[in-house]
């Protein structure tokens, strides 16, 4: 299981390879297409994350401190973000997601990129995430 810190290190060395914002962008889209849709039992108040752009869900378990994430975006900016971010936090220790500084995503040169409606649902998925990984570590989850 990689950390953190070195999955987010392997995207900062992919979008360093494009050279402009546009390329970046299609990445995140292109990472969308490993998108899957969640059960409908799955997609609820629960899980619906508060204060992104267009619907998305995110739903997470627990296994021996470990927070396991699986989540839905409804467009293709959110999709290729849940990808993105689910490959940085799911399976991993909920410790360790607390200990991580979420401005270290700003490493990845994309938080810039995204509007200002797109930069609040950047948050509103990390809170869900931070939420999860709390109850996780307290055993609530």
């Amino acid at each position: 299981m990689k950390k953190i810190e070195e999955v987010l290190n392997d995207y900062k060395n992919d979008f360093e390879l494009f050279e402009d914002a546009n390329s970046k962008l299609e990445y995140i889209f292109d990472l969308g297409k490993r998108h899957i849709t969640l059960p409908e039992e799955l997609k609820n108040s629960s899980t619906f994350i508060e204060g992104c752009a267009s619907p998305a869900w995110l739903s997470a378990e627990c296994k021996d401190g470990v927070l396991i994430l699986s989540g839905e975006g409804s467009s293709e900016m959110a999709k290729g973000m849940i990808i993105l971010l689910m490959d940085i936090f799911s399976n991993k220790k909920a410790e360790d997601i607390l200990n991580f500084n979420p401005q270290k995503l700003s490493e990845l040169g994309i938080v810039e990129l995204l509007s200002p409606v797109r930069q609040q649902s950047l948050e509103a998925f990390l809170t869900k995430v931070y939420t999860y990984a709390k109850k996780c570590k307290e055993g609530n989850l």
